[in-house]
């Protein structure tokens, strides 16, 4: 009885996905999904449960290291390399379909883009966006990296990758590694200079995006652009 009801549990996101799509599904069904399968005592659905609550959020899960497994029981090193595909497919998704098809009309989409080239990189990664006079994006592009905790920005680098490409407005980004987004003073000193730089060549900065671990700042949303 147990098998039977453990495999109707674990057939239901299956068939939730079949009738009404991917997006009607929550977290827990699609990783549950993925997982196929649980662990001793507990069905597949718990135990994608049991692990959002462990990391936090799906985010955290998807982007945590090796090590962060290992006292997590049913991880092996199968579930540990299909949780990472995953992650790694997800960012190629978004990279293959290209910022260049969305525009500031979405929003969540540009910030989904961001989060997936930034959120799991090593070290401190500077992109920007380079957008025409309607918003549409013309090209994206690390610019700078440094370490853990520091990046060196140059302003006068950008504006004038800016000029080449004819761009009249940008959206900034970088990612903290620590998992913290809350910017830092350095980060809105060197964002009031890319502004005033950009300012004089009358480019618009848009936003400047700061990318933790499952969060993120937006300097506009903030006021502060």
């Amino acid at each position: 009885m147990d098998g039977s009801l453990r495999q109707v549990k674990v057939e239901m996101p299956r068939e939730k996905l079949l009738k009404f799509g991917a997006s009607s599904l929550s977290d827990v069904e699609l990783l549950a999904l993925f997982l196929r399968t649980g662990r001793r005592h507990m069905n597949v659905l718990s135990f994608a449960q049991s692990l959002l609550q462990q990391f936090g959020s799906l985010s955290r899960l998807l982007s945590a290291d090796y090590s962060q497994f290992k006292d997590v029981k049913g991880i092996g090193n199968a579930k540990y390399t299909q949780l990472n595909a995953i992650a790694e497919l997800a960012r190629r998704y978004y990279y293959s379909r290209g910022v260049e098809e969305l525009t500031l009309n979405e929003p969540d989409s540009v910030r989904d883009f961001i989060q997936s080239q930034l959120t799991t990189a090593e070290r401190e990664i500077f992109m920007v966006i380079f957008l025409d006079n309607q918003h549409r994006v013309i090209k994206h592009c690390p610019m700078f990296s440094g370490t853990l905790n520091h990046v060196e920005v140059h302003p006068r680098e950008i504006v004038r990758e800016a000029m080449k490409c004819n761009a009249a407005a940008l959206i900034l980004a970088h990612n903290h590694p620590s998992g913290r987004a809350e910017p830092s003073k350095a980060d809105r000193v060197i964002t009031e200079r890319i502004v005033k730089a950009c300012l004089f060549m009358e480019i618009r900065v848009l936003d400047h995006l700061v990318i933790g671990r499952g969060e993120y700042v937006s300097f506009a949303e903030r006021g502060w652009i």
